[in-house]
């Protein structure tokens, strides 16, 4: 089969053939019809994440926000067999675990991230395998395509794990959004579905005016403010009258953490989903004496459980919410290299998917 493999940090991806994946007994082969590019794979292939022991090795398979058919299952799956029409959550849990069992896979005490570590291949590929299919798998309901379905990948899924499950927006609640990249876009559209007031940030006027299409209320760009560090945070708490109930870091990099965390009113919450990058190096300084003073709550959000997916094609199928508005580009799998480099310059907008895995 055709895969996408990390050769070097940097360097265009090896696009070639390499032995189709064995699912192994609790696996599920499943056939990709359409695999998401995130940011997070442009972290992988930069080489970041060496400072908190999560570097991808050379020799990986990229790719994480899958979306396909089974085409084959191990003796000891019971819930999915070929044909099945499924989505792949990229935070793998065992099933067995303390925090498997209470729901929260994603953080599963021996959980393995597909597409970024030996154990994983990921999905840049014809073929994918997935370990324990039981818990990981998502049957796609009739309604959402492959490409729609590998647009709720890392991305989509992520912002919504954070806004309504780790930190509970409702209905009313302001909400900023820092960067409006994939995630941050996702965040924008699940935002309006849960009721909230939006403010989208970003450098990018075409991306505000993504943002305000997909539901943002007010959008501010930092390029047009005065070059004050409190700029961004003052700004949002005029928009919102005293500042936002939760604020969101999409992005990673030390300017937005911050910017988000002072943007939020007393009592407020910041939620961080964007990692960061060579200059920070997982370490970025905040205002703890500030947060301390105004009891602002600091929250870490990866990736969705698997056991959430119901929930969120209800509130999908529900609302007028369109993962698929989200998607800006179809892409040939020789085409990632290119677009990875694209993100070295945030030169990307929108969700690109790789539907053309022969090209």
């Amino acid at each position: 089969m055709r895969a996408a493999i990390l050769r070097e940090y940097g360097e265009p991806l090896d696009v070639r053939e390499i032995p189709e994946p064995d699912p192994g007994p609790d696996g599920a082969l499943i056939r990709v019809t359409a695999c998401g590019v995130c940011r997070s794979d442009w972290h992988a292939w930069a080489g970041h994440g060496e400072w908190a022991d999560d570097r991808v090795p050379r020799g990986q398979v990229l790719g994480h926000e899958p979306a396909g058919e089974v085409i084959a299952v191990g003796d000891s799956v019971d819930r999915f067999t070929p044909g099945d029409r499924v989505v792949v959550p990229f935070s793998l849990g065992d099933g067995t675990c303390p925090r498997c069992r209470r729901g929260h896979g994603n953080v599963c005490d021996d959980g393995r991230a597909l597409g970024f570590e030996p154990d994983a291949p990921g999905a840049f590929a014809e073929r994918v395998a997935v370990p324990d299919a039981d818990y990981n798998l998502v049957e796609r309901p009739p309604w959402l395509d492959a490409t729609a379905a590998a647009a709720l990948g890392c991305r989509y899924m992520t912002a919504y794990h954070a806004l309504a499950e780790r930190v509970e927006l409702g209905g009313g609640e302001w909400l900023a959004v820092h960067g409006c990249g994939g995630v941050g876009l996702s965040a924008v559209q699940l935002g309006d579905a849960l009721g909230a007031r939006i403010v989208a940030v970003d450098v990018d006027d075409g991306a505000l005016s993504l943002a305000r299409d997909l539901g943002a209320d007010e959008v501010a760009n930092p390029n047009d403010l005065c070059g004050d560090e409190k700029a961004v945070p003052d700004r949002i708490r005029t928009l919102t009258d005293g500042g936002a109930d939760v604020s969101m870091d999409a992005l990673g990099i030390a300017e937005t953490c911050r910017n988000s965390v002072r943007s939020v009113r007393p009592r407020g919450t910041h939620v961080q989903v964007g990692l960061t990058t060579e200059a920070e190096r997982g370490e970025v300084s905040l205002p703890t004496d500030w947060m301390t003073r105004w009891e602002v709550s600091f929250v870490g959000s990866r990736g969705m459980p698997p056991t959430s997916y119901d929930d969120l094609f209800a509130l999908v199928e529900a609302t007028d919410v369109d993962p698929a508005a989200l998607v800006s580009d179809e892409l040939a799998l020789s085409e990632v290299s290119e677009r990875l480099a694209a993100m070295e310059e945030y030169d990307a907008r929108g969700v690109e998917v790789v539907t053309d895995f022969e090209g």
